[in-house]
Parts: structure tokens; sequence; C-alpha cells
């Protein structure tokens, strides 16, 4: 029996190993060698007739996560979740598989809820430090006005709709052809679209537009842009107007927003003076949906609604790949010292020290080694990125103080025991992740 268990965690280990080679890309042919290793393994086991097996999997669309990966998703998680409350969100728990959902539902003047999602997001992305970025505003009721007076025909509003969300990837000439060529639209019809959805701005474009002679004949039209005039009011109140581009290429495609839209994107630096600064993808978006809640009601009262999420997963890997770029060590752990001895035969004092600290609150860890070597249990803080040390040793007992180490700058300080805990407060009350 023991030796079938060996084998069978030896067959465990293994598949562990090939499922991380997996995770990581290696190379088929590692891969195909390691998996040999792995069946080879298995058949030692032989047959087991009498057993049940139950084989464990990852649901599809999810990973495993490393401790390096899940402090940064605990990271962001934390930067998202402070802003959320920050801005009085209540907390409701939601499936696994969401983007993070912050939503504002409710009768309330015009714009001030939309003006907070709009400064939520700003808030985020500059937190997260994930590079510079700009937020796409429109309004679908604009986007719908355009049309009309442009000729499209009403059953051929949401498929141009989509046509015309391409152009932050495609060329207009592309999206016209598409229009065209496979969605039928007249070619003049598709000129009149072109002109308007290729312009971009501020509260100057909004104002050109209302005085437009095509769209001000758009009721429509007329109300989305007066909205994005009181919007752009609240945005330079919040300090962020100059983060906000009105964009009316910006057509998101779901069917429910019936208001301001928005989508904020990461942007690429140009490498040459002169060059136009691009959008390298979309980390957040949102808008109004005034009807959505009301589909669900079985009385069918509207209930306004305005929203955002926040594209996390995509976040997650920027902000891996900054760190690799940046060759910055992520802490895996929260710990903020470690106990450690400089003799001997000390290690009843350890585990009452650490106790102690456990006890008030902090984050401690020691090397489970009777006597391990100091230069050991320093070596451990570099690695595990634990920011003070905290020695015992035989004078130190004697004199009722503690040796405090800043792993850091290799500094030694002297500590009365009962100050300890403060002064670990103190010196560790600093963001652990940078």
């Amino acid at each position: 029996m023991a030796e079938r268990a060996a084998l069978e965690e030896l067959v465990r280990l293994q598949g562990e190993h090939v499922r991380g080679l997996k995770q990581q890309k290696a190379s088929a042919e590692q891969i195909e060698e390691e998996v040999a290793k792995l069946l080879k393994l298995k058949a030692q086991l032989g047959p087991d007739e009498g057993k049940q097996k139950f084989v464990l999997k990852t649901p599809k669309g999810t990973r495993d996560y490393s401790p390096r990966q899940m402090a940064v998703r605990e990271k962001v998680f934390d930067v998202i979740i402070s802003c959320f409350k920050r801005h009085g969100a209540e907390v409701i728990d939601t499936p696994v598989f969401e983007l993070k959902d912050f939503d504002i539902a409710g009768q309330f003047d015009p714009m001030i809820p939309d003006a907070e999602c709009l400064k939520i997001i700003c808030e985020l992305l500059s937190s997260l430090q994930i590079g510079d970025f700009l937020v796409k505003v429109n309004d679908r009721r604009i986007l719908d006005g355009m049309f009309a007076v442009c000729g499209v025909p009403d059953s051929k509003f949401r498929t141009i709709c989509s046509s015309v969300d391409k152009l932050d990837k495609v060329s207009w000439e592309e999206v016209k052809n598409e229009m065209v060529e496979e969605k039928g639209l007249a070619p003049e019809v598709a000129d009149r679209i072109g002109d308007y959805v290729q312009q971009h701005g501020g509260v100057s474009l909004v104002e050109q537009l209302l005085q437009d002679p095509k769209l001000s004949q758009s009721k429509q039209a007329l109300e989305g842009l007066g909205d994005l005039n009181l919007l752009f009011e609240y945005l330079t109140l919040f300090g962020i107007a100059d983060k906000i581009s009105f964009d009316l290429s910006l057509a998101r495609g779901l069917d429910y927003y019936t208001g301001v839209i928005y989508e904020a994107v990461l942007l690429q630096t140009p490498v040459q003076p002169g060059e136009e600064t691009l959008g390298v993808g979309s980390v957040a978006a949102g808008g109004r949906y005034d009807g959505l809640v009301g589909m669900f009601d079985p009385k069918g009262r509207k209930v306004p609604c305005v929203g955002l999420s926040i594209g996390v997963e995509r976040i997650f890997s920027i902000v891996e790949q900054r760190l690799e770029a940046l060759e910055e060590k992520v802490r895996t752990t929260e710990t903020q010292v470690l106990v450690a001895s400089a003799q001997k035969k000390l290690l009843e004092e350890r585990l009452k020290l650490i106790a102690e600290l456990w006890d008030a609150g902090i984050k401690a860890e020691l090397l489970y080694k009777k006597n391990p070597k100091l230069l050991n249990q320093l070596q451990y803080c570099e690695e595990a990125g634990i920011p003070l040390v905290a020695i015992i040793g035989e004078q130190e007992l004697k004199d009722g103080v503690i040796k405090l180490r800043s792993v850091a700058s290799r500094e030694e300080v002297d500590v009365r025991r009962e100050d300890l805990v403060e002064e670990i407060k103190r010196r560790t009350s600093q963001p652990l992740l940078n």
C-alpha cells in the first residue's frame, strides 16, 4: 500500500508538471517527452477496478494562476474595489466569469451619474499605472439621428452601426466597402456617414454639431448632443475633460444602450515625432441602458441605469507584461517581518515572539528549522521580498530588545520588545507591491 501511495504521488506530481508546461506553452517535443514519462508511471500502477475515479478539470474559459500572477490579480482587484467603494458602491456577488460590474440605477438629473462613471474609469486607469489612455464618448441617439439624416434605412441601422464600430481597427475605405458591397448601402449614403464618423474632439465638436444643418433636423441627435454638452461641463469640473474624446465612430454594438456610451483605450506612444497616437486596446467600457432592467420586471417598470465594466483579464496581462519588461520583483506574500535568530537553541524564543506578532495582527514568518543559519534567513527574506527581519540573540534577550533589520538597506536598530509591533507597522505602512 505504501509503495502504491508513493507511485500515485509521483503520477500526481508528473501530471502537474505536464499541465504547467502546457500553460507555459513549452515546446511540443518537451511536452511529448514528459507525457510519455507520465504514461509509464500510470502503467506501473496497473488496473484498479475497484476504485471509482474522479477527474478534476479546470473549467473551460478559466486557468490556474501562479503565486506571482495571483499577487498581480490581487493588486489590480484591490485598486478596482477601493475605487468603487470610494464612490459609495455596495458589493454584490456576481458570477466568477463576469467583468468587474459598477452601476448606478434610479431617477437622477441628467449626466451627473454618467460623469461619475467616467471619473471612476479615469481614476482606475491612473491608479493602475498601465500607460496613457483616452476615453472615447458618444451617444446612441446621435448615432441613430446621424444615420437617419444620412439616409440609412431603419432596417439597416444596427448592421451599419456594427460596421462603423470597426473604425478603430480598420480604415474608412474598408468600412465603406463593407457597408456598400456587403450590406447594400448606397455609396452616397456611406459618404455622408463618413463625413461625420471620421470626426473626433472635445466640447467644441459638440457645439459645432449642434449647429449642423443636417444633424439639427433630428430630435434624437439634438437631445444626445445637448446631454453631451452638459456632460463635458461636469467632466471639466471633475478635472478629466482632457482625457475624454467625443468620437463619432464609437458605436458599441450592444442594442440595449440608450444614451451615452464610452470606451477607454490604452494609447501607444508615437515612435517618431509627429506620428499620431494610436489606440492599442479597450480596457473599460459602458454607457446608459435605461430600458434593460424593465425587460426583466414583470410590471415593465422603467429603471434608468448607467454603468461601466473593467476588462480585468486584459489589465492583468498588461500589468504582468510591464513588470516583466521592467524586471520588477512581485511579492507573492504580504509578510511584513521574518522572525530570525542569530545563535543556536533559540527556537522557543522565536516561537514566543512570532506568536506575539501574530496576536498583534502582524504578518510574520519564520523558517521551520530549529537552528537555521542567519545568512540563510536573510537570503530567504531577499528572495521572498520580506522587508524586515526581527533578530533574536542572546544579548538582545538580556537587554530586552529585538534587533530590527531593514532587508533593503541592511540597517539594523535595537527596538524595545514592547515597541516592536508599532515600529513594524510604521515601517510597513506603505503598499507592499509597487
